[in-house]
């Protein structure tokens, strides 16, 4: 089931502060950038984080759930989505401890 776009945007509003974040659709459903690393993913309506040490100190007990079957676990969350400054302060976390992605290979002539 795809997520609703109202649902998207709004989250992604909520994020917009934390530096250059972007989504795009991946996996049938939607993946939040932020400074160019997978800090996110919204499946089914709901908001998961890439778990870090930072953003499981700032939450305190997360609730941990996979995205999708077969995934990680990931950190689900449900009531904070309408406080910007907690979740501008989660996304920045999360993109600070994450590692920079991998460079693409480019095909050889």
């Amino acid at each position: 089931m795809a997520s609703d776009l109202g649902f998207v945007e709004h989250v992604f509003d909520q994020m917009r502060d934390a530096g250059s974040v972007r989504y795009r659709k991946m996996f049938g459903e939607l993946a939040i950038y932020c400074d160019n690393k997978v800090v996110a993913l919204i499946c089914d309506d709901c908001l998961y984080v890439r778990p870090t040490p930072g953003g499981r100190e700032l939450i305190g007990e997360p609730v941990e759930a996979p995205p999708y079957p077969g995934s990680k676990d990931h950190f689900l969350i449900e009531g904070r989505i309408d406080n910007r400054e907690w979740l501008t302060a989660l996304t920045v976390i999360t993109a600070r401890e994450l590692p920079a992605p991998k460079p693409k290979k480019r095909p050889s002539a």
